[in-house]
């Protein structure tokens, strides 16, 4: 949408499931949701299935999944589960602060 560029931050998030497990399609339903509602047109998801894309897997060094990862804005956050308690989420990705 070029033009309505908002001032906050963008957020660049990775999501990292195991196939189409119950915990993987509620984790990216959830956290679409999430988005959706809090902070919709200024974040991008990239949804990556490490039995399709180990590799990527072993870069991020994971060790459980679900797992979100936000890399901007920063600091850097890492989150695992199924994103189901969305305050936690929220306060993990740090939208409280900017949606007040």
């Amino acid at each position: 949408m070029p033009g309505t560029k908002s001032k906050k931050a963008e957020y660049n998030l990775r999501l990292f499931v195991a196939g189409a497990s119950p915990n993987s399609i509620r984790a990216i339903a959830n956290i679409k949701e999430l988005c959706e509602e809090h902070i919709k047109g200024r974040y991008t998801l990239e949804i990556i299935d490490v039995y399709q894309q180990p590799e990527l897997a072993r870069q991020e060094q994971i060790v459980a999944l679900p797992l979100l990862i936000k890399s901007f804005p920063l600091p850097i956050r890492k989150l695992i589960g199924d994103m189901s308690d969305t305050a936690k989420v929220s306060r993990g990705l740090g939208l409280m602060e900017s949606l007040s």
